[in-house]
Order: structure tokens, then C-alpha cells, then sequence
């Protein structure tokens, strides 16, 4: 597990009608603040890859299809530093993902529908300045292989 990465098991609340599943709380130990909330979506065989922040964490939540999210520390202070997580998210098996600062991420669509991802991440998008460093999906400077003919 990267240091300071979270996943957490998040629980379906079924009924008759169908169901409601909490994604975040701030009264649960993993909320940081608040910045602003977003969908994102990424199609099968493409890696929406890799990107990091410097000032913020994201909170990412499948809400459809199924993703991979892949997480690779190159903090040179970390006691994880070369580490690569794959965690698999979706409506089926719902987790929440806290990524920390500097932690490189990115995700696919796994089948054959397109994936959707909720993030909450704890600050504001900067159209000025954003806060968002990109690296190429094939850069090989991240030792993973996302197996897509394309990234973004």
C-alpha cells in the first residue's frame, strides 16, 4: 500500500426502489476539505494517465462501469517510493480511493463500456494555474504498462 493512499469498502444501501451509496463524509477520518466535485468518464483501451497534483488530494469513486485505477509514488521521501497499486472499482464492488499529493494516477475502462468516476478532490481547478503535472501513459520513467493503444 502508498503511504498515505486510502481505499476504503463503501456500503450499498438497498431497498425496493433500488439503492444510495455515501461516497464521502466529512465526518469520516479519510475528508480532508472540500474543493469541488466532478465526473470524469474514459473509454475501454484508452489509459487516462498519468497525471499528479502538488496541492491537492482526489477522492475518486466508480459510479459506473468498472475502472482500474493505478497509483505509482515517486516521492523521494516516501517510505513507498516505487511502489504501483492497481485497485479495481465499480457500482459492484464500491470503493473509495484517497489519493495523497504527488502520488501519479490514472485509470482505464475495463470491458467494453466506457467507466465513470466521481472525484472530490480538495481543491479548486485553477483555470489560471492549474495544479496538475502531467507524465506521457507510456513515460518510462513509471515502471507499469497500462496495455492500451492510447493515453491521455
Amino acid at each position: 500500500m502508498i503511504k498515505g493512499v486510502v481505499v476504503k469498502e463503501l456500503k450499498k444501501i438497498n431497498d425496493d426502489r433500488g439503492w444510495l451509496m455515501e461516497m464521502l463524509r466529512k465526518d469520516w477520518p479519510e475528508f480532508e476539505e472540500f474543493g469541488q466535485a466532478y465526473m470524469t468518464s474514459c473509454k475501454p483501451g484508452v489509459a487516462k494517465a498519468w497525471h499528479y497534483h502538488k496541492h491537492q488530494t482526489d477522492f475518486f469513486v466508480c459510479v459506473k462501469g468498472v475502472a482500474k485505477v493505478v497509483l505509482y509514488d515517486p516521492r523521494e521521501d516516501s517510505p513507498t517510493k516505487g511502489e504501483v497499486m492497481e485497485i479495481f472499482i465499480s457500482t459492484v464492488s464500491p470503493k473509495l480511493i484517497k489519493i495523497p499529493e504527488m502520488v501519479f494516477h490514472g485509470f482505464t475502462s475495463i470491458g467494453e463500456t466506457d467507466c465513470r468516476i466521481v472525484n472530490v478532490p480538495t481543491k479548486m481547478y485553477n483555470y489560471a494555474d492549474p495544479d496538475e503535472e502531467r507524465v506521457a501513459f507510456d513515460d518510462k520513467g513509471v515502471p507499469y504498462k497500462w496495455g492500451c493503444t492510447r493515453g491521455g
